[in-house]
């Protein structure tokens, strides 16, 4: 780590993206959650390492090592006057629907109008460096799973039903106090996380970097 807090990076185009990072307990849960809802029978379903889940706020894509630094001072412009939230996570989806479910998900509920107002804040600071805005409106949740392709609407309609009919009554609370610059390296056996850097959410001009 540099003087700046910034994890040195010598590589082209990671791939990145701006994210709020999850506690221990609730990455326990989803992990719980996980094990409950997976089946032999459903090898056409592609979950995400539970270690590995987190709240993202913005993708960016393959990125120039070298612009680590400034998308960092562009984070910190981002979060200034933004104070530490409480988010709640509880409750199963899917994307586009659980009829035929692509994506199955985990919602966000709590002070979710403080995480748009961060997640907007965000979108806008990176503008200005070549980041296009998001075009779709913001829907906080956690990715669990992926759904293969391959899967027939049989099979995704059976997964679908196995998603209804399971109960999450457990609720994991967030308290949002930094969000994380994350380099996503893609492998055979799932996608590796690294944090790049992070920026305190706090009252003033100076957010903590780290």
């Amino acid at each position: 780590m540099d003087k700046e807090g910034v994890v040195s990076q010598r590589f082209e185009g990671i791939r990145c993206f701006i994210a709020i990072e999850l506690p221990s307990e609730a990455k326990e849960g989803l992990a719980r959650l996980r094990r409950g809802l997976e089946r032999d029978e459903h090898r056409f379903v592609k979950w995400v390492d539970p270690g590995g889940v987190h709240l993202t706020l913005k993708f960016l894509g393959d990125t120039p090592s070298k612009r680590v630094a400034e998308i960092t001072v562009a984070m910190e412009a981002a979060i200034e006057g933004i104070s530490p939230f409480h988010l709640q996570v509880s409750g199963l989806g899917a994307f586009p629907g659980l009829s035929q479910p692509r994506v199955l998900w985990i919602g966000v509920g709590g002070e979710v109008n403080q995480l748009a107002r961060l997640q907007q804040g965000i979108d806008s600071a990176l503008t200005p460096l070549g980041f296009a805005k998001e075009e779709r409106s913001f829907v906080p949740h956690l990715t669990l799973a992926r759904i293969r392709q391959g899967a027939s609407p049989l099979q995704r309609r059976s997964f679908g039903e196995l998603v209804t009919s399971t109960a999450f009554p457990d609720k994991y609370h967030i308290r949002a106090e930094a969000v994380s610059l994350m380099r996503s390296q893609l492998t055979p056996a799932g996608a590796i996380y690294t944090r790049l850097s992070v920026v305190e959410l706090g009252h003033g001009q100076n957010p903590k970097r780290t």
